[in-house]
């Protein structure tokens, strides 16, 4: 890293513009009298200042070799360290020794390193100076915590922020410099050090540095991962290979190993979520080896595996992975913590969406979304009742809360369609109200609406309403009698219905409920009620703190049905 330290404007990597614009002031005579260096470790901050201070006081006779400046050797340049020299006395020497005009260069450079380090009397005795300096005197502050920096010091300096270096950079010139020393390497080693670099060119050259000394014939990834104990890569993808396949024996073994090479369990997560990562870039950006980071045969086979998952699981996963990693640093049982997570990744297939369970809707949200139904695949819900939930234990290992028994659609014969004893005794809309031929009837307004169900979260819906009245733009109905609890949260939220109706009319439309007092009227605000009341359960409110969740339907148990004749109910909520 100090050997191949950039000694010119022209060879500081990652940071071209800030090098251009100094090199522009310099020549144009537009230098400021204090400049503030902004960014983390190993970016170039310090190295761009001693250039900066070197082409200052450069003249025509100086020798180009010269870099006494560059190694903090010159008279001229004073380099100082704000964590040792941060006291108000060191400020004053400071400011006294500003007064002595240079020994034989134009200007007298004070490079301060890690100028957040300094007292905040420290800093209010150089106000002053740093405001109004000696014409022979530059100030270059360098730091890795602006925010430190008082307010008043940053608004007299001119500031540049010094980018994380990307991966891509720093992987060329660890290339470059593998090369200038002669030692083989493989490019995904290189790669995997540029990652590892986290955007800082000294951490990386440092990292390649003891690859090389414990090398003997060049560096390769079997030597990455010996030396600095990261998560050997081809375990890692059998790991996640057997996660995607559900098989939680073949997972558990794959973790196994892995923590056998004697990695704490937080590396193993940070790996798997590093794998995760570059499979969710792979399945939406596809081989882009410059997105992936890596080499261009390792993104390919990334973009092959990548495929066989779908991107929102992979989001999911990482933030297992996240959430675990954060919870094996405290717990006393880390093993268990990364087992159960490793577990659960696997069985992620098996979990089912929330929405999709209150619909009746039992597709999984893992890899098996990947395969869309047709339309004869699809199972259309009765009318007049609502879909079975899945007969499956959930993953909790609870049995599914007790439904509502399921009435029996009767088949209807194409000469005489069943409709709504109510809906078929109303009044037709008028003919200038109706949008077309087959909405003279109501019969024909809630076939169209049946039509323009597509899923079975909206079929539901409908088989909680009866058709009243079409008034225009405006789609009257009225809760049914057999209705299910879900009816109240689809009155108070008409969105879905009136989503549906914009649908079927193609034109937008609007959702108006009949307000009858009829016994299943009553049902519905009961369990709205129910539902509000569950919200004050401190049972309940600990399960809604835990997952973020909101309680969505209430039902009754047989039990409680049976004590509502003495006014004693005990609803069994569903979050």
């Amino acid at each position: 890293a100090r050997r191949y330290r950039s000694r010119t404007f022209g060879e500081v990597v990652g940071q071209e513009t800030i090098a251009d614009t100094l090199q522009r002031a310099i020549e144009k005579d537009r230098t400021a009298h204090a400049y503030l260096f902004c960014g983390t470790r190993g970016v170039g901050k310090t190295s761009m200042a001693r250039i900066f201070a070197r082409a200052l006081n450069a003249s025509a006779g100086d020798d180009p070799e010269e870099a006494s400046v560059l190694r903090g050797e010159d008279l001229d340049v004073i380099e100082i360290d704000g964590a040792s020299n941060n006291s108000v006395q060191d400020a004053r020497d400071l400011i006294a020794n500003a007064s002595v005009l240079p020994a034989r260069a134009p200007y007298k450079v004070y490079i301060i390193d890690e100028v957040h380090m300094l007292s905040t009397a420290a800093f209010n005795a150089l106000l002053k100076t740093m405001e109004e300096p000696p014409p022979h005197v530059k100030f270059i502050l360098c730091t890795t915590e602006p925010h430190k920096v008082l307010p008043t010091i940053q608004s007299r300096c001119q500031r540049f922020d010094f980018r994380p270096i990307p991966v891509p950079r720093i992987a060329d010139h660890l290339r470059s410099v593998l090369e200038s020393e002669s030692i083989p390497a493989d490019e995904v080693a290189i790669a995997r050090v540029a990652r590892m670099a986290n955007g800082s060119m000294r951490d990386g050259l440092s990292i390649l540095e003891r690859l090389v000394a414990a090398s003997e014939e060049g560096v390769d990834l079997s030597l990455l991962e010996r030396v600095l104990g990261v998560p050997p890569e081809d375990r890692v993808a059998a790991a996640v290979a057997a996660i995607g396949a559900g098989d939680v024996g073949g997972a558990l073994r794959a973790t196994a190993d892995l923590l056998g090479e004697g990695l704490p369990a937080e590396r193993v997560l940070d790996g798997l979520a590093e794998r995760y990562r570059q499979l969710l870039v792979a399945a939406t950006c596809g081989a882009d080896a410059a997105m992936l980071e890596t080499g261009e045969a390792e993104a390919e086979t990334l973009a092959t595996e990548g495929q066989l998952f779908d991107p929102a699981q992979l989001v999911h996963l990482i933030a297992l992975c996240d959430a675990a990693a954060q919870r094996v640093r405290t717990s006393t049982v880390p093993r268990a913590v990364i087992d159960a997570v490793v577990a659960r990744m696997a069985l992620s297939e098996r979990f089912r969406d929330a929405a999709g369970l209150l619909s009746g809707e039992s597709t999984p949200t893992g890899r098996s979304k990947k395969k869309s139904l047709s339309p004869s695949d699809r199972t259309v819900a009765p009318r007049k009742s609502l879909p079975e939930p899945p007969k499956s234990r959930d993953d909790r290992g609870s049995a599914p809360a007790p439904a509502r028994p399921v009435e029996r659609a009767k088949p209807r014969s194409p000469e005489a369609p069943s409709v709504p004893a109510s809906a078929a005794a109303s009044t037709p809309p008028p003919a200038s109200d109706q949008p077309s031929k087959d909405d003279s009837t109501p019969v024909g307004v809630w076939d169209r609406l049946l039509e323009a169900a597509s899923s079975a979260r909206q079929r539901a819906v409908l088989a909680d309403f009866e058709f009243e009245r079409l008034e225009g733009a405006t789609l009257h109905v009225r809760v049914r009698d057999d209705a299910s609890p879900a009816a109240a949260f689809t009155v108070e939220h008409p969105e879905v219905f009136e989503e549906l109706a914009s649908t079927a009319f193609e034109r937008r439309m609007s959702v108006r409920f009949v307000d009858r007092p009829r016994r299943t009227t009553d049902r519905v605000i009961e369990a709205a009620e129910d539902r509000d009341g569950a919200r004050d359960h401190p049972i309940v409110q600990e399960a809604m703190d835990l997952f973020d969740a909101d309680i969505v339907q209430v039902r009754r148990t047989s039990k409680s049905a049976e004590t509502e004749s003495t006014n004693e109910t005990t609803p069994d909520t569903e979050a």
